[in-house]
């Protein structure tokens, strides 16, 4: 009994007590294949078809509950009749000594009449039969109960790899990032194998609207641009040949403003990060009636020379009223293997042009004029791909610990969702588990947090970080954080954007 979205709370209930109290997986189990032969919505079905897959091997005779989806497959509509092979497919994947077995029953679905259904089947039977003939299952020979082997697919096993490996990233992520790839200059000419480690990283954060404000800033004030397309911000870098020839951009962050909202001339600079340098985006817009600005560029200084070093730019040729340009700057690295936090004094310098304002027209020859920005700090977490992980305690039980960077400290008094949001940010990185928002964990001490983050930083290197926060009212927040990655050096980087 009732509806749609009372069932869909208890097949939820149901999973998350297999995932917290994994001892009741089997009598969970039966009740989700009692639950699918009476259920009579077909999305409903599907989805609880995929989770006894998911959750079959981890009880200790999976072949009890073949009979239960094959029944589907027998019973049932065309789209579940496709996600019962599909089911059937995966539990054969994990459980090698079921494959056979499977085969067998896979091949009654080779003549369905359903397009979808026939081809799972087809593509089903052929990677079975692939696999068995590379690593062909033999039953193991014991004495004792204790000594049975678990039920595994050996390493390398090819229908494990198919069914049970996920994609690097979701098809939405693949579309972008092949797209990214197309884009980048020379990338078509090779003739290498394309890889999935071959590809632009598209980080997890990168929604459309940040995507879309170098497009939108571009058109310019006051004007709405009917296209959705979402827009790759290293495609600026990519149109001018000699910033091209400096390789692919690993990665663009987001506008960071250099001026107020409210100031005669907005300036916002876009980071783009490549193997040995960072190219400075600045977007310049002119909110000055009567006038042009031409030659436009942003002159740095820094006191520190030993990081970065200018080597040119590429100014912007001008911008009419209400209108948004783009200037260059462009920095190499001086060490790529040791990156700190480098903070720049910024100074826009142009020529203003008095024009007409019927016309259009210049009225006169303009003079020369400097105008202060803020500093613009380039720091660590900017070389840092926000990429969540989907098993943080595994992947960070699984990252050696001697490359680990420890670390304590005292922020300024902040609200614990302050505080989460404001060590997210210095990081650059992206929140796993849901530890990204107070309202997702289950604690009893507001005052308390765990913060699991993880991302990947220039030169494919994968960092994890667990940050404890305790707020101390009247104190301040004390925090306590652990990094861990491939490299010492990039472990520490990352633990000074704190300091």
């Amino acid at each position: 009994e009732g509806g749609f979205d009372f069932k869909l709370s208890v097949v939820n209930s149901i999973v998350s007590l297999m995932k917290q109290v994994p001892e009741t997986a089997e009598s969970s189990l039966f009740h989700l294949c009692e639950f699918i032969d009476d259920c009579e919505y077909t999305m409903l079905s599907t989805h609880t078809i995929h989770i006894i897959a998911n959750f079959v091997s981890m009880v200790a005779a999976p072949s009890r509950y073949i009979r239960f989806i094959y029944n589907r497959v027998i019973l049932e509509n065309s789209t579940i009749r496709a996600a019962a092979i599909a089911a059937l497919s995966k539990i054969a994947a994990s459980c090698p000594s079921l494959r056979t077995s499977i085969t067998t029953l896979l091949k009654h679905s080779l003549n369905d009449e359903d397009d979808e259904t026939r081809d799972r089947a087809s593509i089903a039977v052929s990677v079975l039969k692939e696999a068995m003939a590379l690593n062909p299952y033999v039953t193991p020979v014991v004495e004792e109960y204790d000594d049975i082997s678990p039920d595994l697919p050996s390493e390398g096993d090819l229908a494990a790899l198919i069914y049970l490996q996920p994609l690097p990233m979701s098809f939405k992520k693949l579309e972008r990032s092949i797209k990214a790839y197309i884009s980048t200059p020379g990338a078509m000419e090779g003739t290498d194998q394309l890889t999935f480690s071959a590809l632009p990283i598209i980080e997890d954060s990168y929604e459309e609207d940040v995507l879309n404000t170098v497009h939108d800033l571009a058109v310019g004030f006051g004007s709405k641009s009917a296209n959705t397309e979402v827009h790759d911000p290293a495609a600026a870098v990519y149109a001018i040949p000699e910033l091209a020839d400096l390789g692919r951009v690993f990665r663009s962050s987001s506008p960071v403003s250099l001026t107020e909202e409210e100031t005669e001339y907005v300036v916002r600079c876009i980071k783009h990060i490549l193997d040995e340098h960072v190219v400075l985006q600045f977007l310049i817009q002119n909110t000055v009636e009567n006038q042009r600005i031409q030659n436009v560029i942003v002159e740095l200084e820094s006191s520190d020379s030993d990081t970065y070093e200018i080597i040119g730019d590429v100014p912007a040729e001008k911008a009419e009223y209400g209108e948004t340009a783009s200037a260059f700057t462009v920095l190499r690295k001086r060490t790529v293997e040791k990156i700190e936090p480098i903070c720049f004094s910024c100074q826009l310098n142009f020529t203003a042009v008095q024009v007409d304002n019927d016309s259009g027209e210049p009225m006169g020859d303009g003079y020369a004029e400097e105008y202060l920005l803020e500093d613009l700090l380039i720091s660590p977490s900017d070389y840092m791909a926000k990429i969540c992980v989907s098993d943080f305690r595994q992947a960070w039980n699984g990252t050696d610990d001697s490359n680990e960077a420890l670390g304590k400290f005292t922020m300024q008094p902040k609200t614990l969702d302050l505080a989460v949001s404001s060590v997210i940010e210095l990081l650059g990185m992206a929140p796993c588990d849901g530890t990204g928002q107070l309202s997702k964990v289950n604690s009893s001490d507001p005052k308390q947090h765990m913060l699991h983050l993880s991302g990947k930083f220039l030169g494919g290197h994968e960092v994890l970080a667990r940050v404890q926060l305790n707020v101390r009212p009247g104190e301040g927040t004390l925090l306590k954080i652990a990094v861990r990655s491939d490299d010492k050096a990039v472990s520490d980087a990352v633990m000074s954007c704190i300091n």
